[in-house]
């Protein structure tokens, strides 16, 4: 009767997961083929959905829903997976180069005015690692024991990649510590995840019980990638872009580099060009490369004008639909029928455990991929 009365509720999310699905694709390609689509008529937008939705009650569930969607949702989910992992690293690197624009932005206003942002920086690594090892350290007390190596492995690659990640990081100029932090922070999050979906009862002492806080986290990480996201397509620049377009900024010292403060170096020629120019920060707080961009003589990036324009927001509407197959499998343990889970905690189960922790290993994977490309292929532009 259980496994029953869960797959009833497994063809119940994928009809308005499945609706949504749909709606997406359409409005993706009414987008691609009128940029505007997406900012009129939202009627007809609102009746449309409510008809798709309506009419999903009065399809059976096989062949659509189960299995062609849900093998659907399946793929979808993961190149959602996959497509989060590179949102939040790009995230990760454009906090820190905001930051440091506001530093520099402050520096030039006014000396020692970047100081705060500086220490910010620095002040949030501290915060994201601390909370990374403290929830390590409580995932070993409570999620790990003589009958829990899985927990214990999840955990260990966990602290030993934060780790690894961290010192390749430190080693060269392609990153930042904050970079390195909000990663390290998000693969423990992932962690986790991965061992509160442990089905066995030794290994899950929060089994059975309200997951109100990976709830939250959940929604709260859905909701800023698909912000970003949103920003990347419809926005002229994406953060941090414009301030440093704009501008006329050149480096000649940093505040930081290799790790230690150092002195600002303001310049001889207080009447000169060099000497109204702010130093940009680089070392620990930001890779002391050059940014890897030219601007013409009114200030606009060479290239493609309109390639995060309009004419591409259709592409919200892709993610839109890959966010629907990821809820519903969220929502079903990616569509497996089994006892583990209840409703206090419904994703409960071996499937979604190795694949919440394999997507945290993608995340690693890919960033530490963002360190090591400059190093193994010095000749190519990855800025």
């Amino acid at each position: 009767v259980e496994l029953q009365t869960k797959c009833s509720g497994n063809n119940g999310v994928y009809r308005s997961a499945g609706a949504c699905f749909v709606f997406f694709l359409i409005a993706a390609m009414a987008a691609a083929c009128k940029p505007t689509a997406n900012r009129i008529a939202w009627g007809a937008k609102y009746i449309l959905f409510l008809f798709f939705v309506t009419g999903t009650v009065f399809i059976p569930n096989e062949p659509l829903f189960s299995p062609i969607f849900l093998q659907l949702s399946r793929v979808g989910g993961a190149i959602f997976i996959f497509f989060q992992q590179i949102i939040l690293i790009d995230m990760a690197y454009n906090w820190n180069e905001s930051w440091v624009a506001k530093a520099n932005e402050a520096e030039q206003d006014k000396e020692g005015g970047g100081r705060k942002w500086l220490m910010g920086i620095l002040a949030s690594c501290g915060v994201l690692y601390l909370a990374s090892l403290v929830g390590i350290g409580i995932m070993y007390a409570y999620y790990s024991g003589s009958e829990c190596s899985t927990n214990v492995a999840f955990i260990t690659i966990t602290l030993i990649m934060g780790i690894v990640c961290t010192a390749v990081q430190l080693s060269g100029e392609e990153a930042s510590l904050l970079s390195s932090a909000v990663i390290f922070s998000y693969a423990t999050y992932l962690c986790f995840t991965s061992v509160s979906k442990n089905p066995i009862l030794e290994c899950n002492p929060k089994l059975g019980d309200t997951d109100v806080l990976g709830i939250i986290l959940g929604i709260v990480f859905v909701l800023v990638s698909l912000s970003w996201t949103g920003w990347s397509f419809t926005a002229a620049h994406k953060l941090g872009e414009e301030s440093r377009s704009s501008s006329t900024i050149s480096r000649q010292s940093s505040l930081v580099e290799n790790g230690h403060m150092n002195t600002v170096n303001y310049g001889s020629g207080g009447d000169s060009q060099e000497g109204e120019q702010s130093k940009k920060v680089g070392g620990i707080v930001m890779n002391n490369g050059d940014d890897g961009e030219h601007t013409d003589s009114s200030g606009a990036k060479g290239g493609d004008e309109d390639e995060n324009g309009p004419a591409k927001t259709w592409k919200l509407n892709i993610v839109l639909a890959l966010i629907s197959c990821f809820f519903a499998m969220a929502l079903t343990s990616w569509g497996t029928i089994e006892s583990g889970g209840d409703a206090a905690n419904p994703d409960v189960g071996r499937v979604s455990m190795w694949i919440i922790i394999a997507g945290q290993w993608l995340a690693l994977l890919l960033y530490l991929w963002t360190l090591a490309a400059p190093r193994l292929f010095p000749d190519r532009d990855f800025s």
